[in-house]
C-alpha cells in the first residue's frame, strides 16, 4: 500500500470512527466492534522461533496523486547495498514488487530474471504478483488462473524462490489502482481461486518450498473489512488448505493511524498484528497456526519527518514484532524499502528508504542492519 496524503488519511480515519452508521449497524453494533490489542502494555510474551528477515530491494510503488520520477539508481550499487544490509549465516529475502499480470510476457521475462539474479547471489526471492489487468483482461478470472499456473512452473523451479503473494492489498479502498488490485473487476476472486491454484500446483509440482500467501492492508473500515474477509470465507476447504501465510502490510503513523506519537508505532505494529489475527483471519476460517508474515512496514522520512524519527520508528516496530512474534505467530519480516525513490521530492511517499537516492545511508540502514543480526532466525533455524 502506500502513502496517503494526509488529507485522505484523516478521512480514512474517520470512516473507520463512523463504519457502524455508514454500513447500516446501529451504535449498539458498532461498539461491538473487535479491536485486538490496542497496545502492547499488557500483551503477554510467548516463545516462537525467530523471525526471518528482507526487504524490498528496488523500483518504483504504488502512490496516490501525481506520479513522481523515480531517480535512477544502478544494479552494482543496489547489489552492494543489500551485501551490507544481509548478515551471514542468515536467510535474507527480497520482495520482488509490482509483478503485475498487464505487463504479459516482457514483465514476465524480466521478473524471470531479476529473480535469477537475485536468487544466484544466494538470496531468498518472493513475489509480489499482482492481479492488475489491462481493460482486456479484467475480470476473466480463468486467463489470470492459467497466468498464476505459469508463473508457479516456471518460479518454483528454483528452489531459492520461497513465497507467492497473490494479488496486493484487496482489501482496500478502489481509489487506488496503481497501489491495490481492489479496483479492479474480479479482483476478490482472483485472490481467492489464485491462491488455491496456486497452491495445488505448487504442492503437485513438488516445490514445497514456494509458500502461497496473500496480504492485507491494515486497514478500512470494519465493515469492508468484514465484507471483505468473507468472501475469502466463501472458499471454503480449499481456500484454506492453500493459505500458507497471510501477509500484513502495517505504516503506523503514516496510512493507518496517520499520525502517532514519538514511540507510538511499536503499539501500531502490536495492534495492527492482533487485529488480523484475533479479529480478521478467523472470519475466514484462518486460524492460529496459518503464520503472518510482515510484508510491508515503513516509516518515510522528507519535509517534517526528520530521519533520526524513522530510526526510532524502525527499532520501535521490528523490536515489537520480534518481542511479539510468538504471540502472534509471525514469521517473517519486510521492510518497505531500500531506497528513496526521489530524495529531493516534497512527497513524503517518495522517502521510505533507508537509503536516499544516492545510495548514502540514512540512520535506520545501520539499525536495520544491527537488528537483524541481533534477531534474524539462522540458516536451519
Amino acid at each position: 500500500m502506500r502513502r496517503i496524503p494526509a488529507t485522505l488519511a484523516a478521512a480514512l480515519l474517520a470512516a473507520v470512527a463512523l463504519a457502524g452508521l455508514t454500513e447500516g449497524e446501529g451504535p449498539a453494533q458498532a461498539q461491538e466492534i473487535c479491536t485486538g490489542d490496542t497496545s502492547a502494555a499488557g500483551v503477554p510474551v510467548r516463545p516462537g522461533p525467530r523471525v526471518r528477515f528482507g526487504i524490498t530491494p528496488a523500483g518504483t510503488a504504488g502512490a496516490l496523486g501525481t506520479p513522481v520520477p523515480v531517480t535512477p539508481g544502478t544494479r552494482a550499487e543496489t547489489l552492494r547495498a543489500l551485501a551490507r544490509l544481509r548478515a551471514p549465516r542468515r536467510p535474507f529475502v527480497l520482495r520482488l514488487n509490482r509483478f503485475f499480470w498487464s505487463l504479459r510476457q516482457a514483465g514476465f521475462r524480466k521478473y524471470l530474471r531479476r529473480a535469477t539474479g537475485y536468487t544466484n547471489r544466494g538470496y531468498l526471492v518472493e513475489l509480489q504478483l499482482r492481479y492488475h489487468p489491462d481493460a482486456r483482461q479484467e475480470g476473466r478470472i480463468d486467463r489470470w488462473l492459467a497466468f498464476v499456473r505459469n508463473v508457479v512452473r516456471k518460479f518454483g523451479r528454483n528452489p531459492r524462490v520461497v513465497g507467492l503473494q497473490v494479488a496486493n492489498e484487496v482489501n482496500f479502498y478502489p481509489i487506488a489502482p496503481d497501489a491495490s488490485d481492489s479496483a479492479y473487476e474480479g479482483a476478490r476472486r482472483a485472490l481467492v481461486r489464485g491462491v488455491i491454484a496456486a497452491h495445488r500446483l505448487s504442492r503437485r509440482l513438488g516445490y514445497q518450498q514456494l509458500e502461497i500467501g496473500f496480504n492485507w492492508a491494515y486497514r478500512t473500515d470494519p465493515g469492508r473489512e468484514r465484507s471483505f474477509w468473507e468472501e475469502l470465507a466463501t472458499g471454503g476447504r480449499p481456500f484454506r488448505r492453500a493459505v500458507d501465510w497471510v501477509g500484513l502490510d502495517a505504516y503506523p503513523g503514516t496510512v493507518f493511524p496517520p499520525t502517532e506519537p514519538p514511540g507510538g508505532e511499536a503499539d501500531g505494529i502490536v495492534a495492527a498484528m492482533s487485529q488480523l489475527r484475533r479479529c480478521f483471519m478467523p472470519i475466514a476460517g484462518l486460524g492460529a497456526k496459518v503464520p503472518i508474515h510482515v510484508e510491508e512496514n515503513g516509516w518515510p522520512t522528507g519535509p517534517g519527518r526528520p530521519e533520526e524519527r524513522q530510526e526510532d520508528a524502525l527499532r520501535g516496530m521490528v523490536g515489537a514484532v520480534h518481542r511479539f512474534r510468538g504471540t502472534y505467530n509471525v514469521t517473517d519480516y519486510r521492510w518497505f524499502d531500500l531506497r528513496d525513490h526521489n530524495t529531493s521530492s516534497g512527497n513524503f511517499q517518495q522517502h521510505y528508504g533507508l537509503l536516499r537516492d544516492d545510495y548514502s545511508a540514512k540512520p535506520a540502514f545501520a539499525a536495520y542492519r544491527e537488528l537483524i543480526r541481533r534477531f534474524a532466525r539462522r540458516h536451519g533455524g
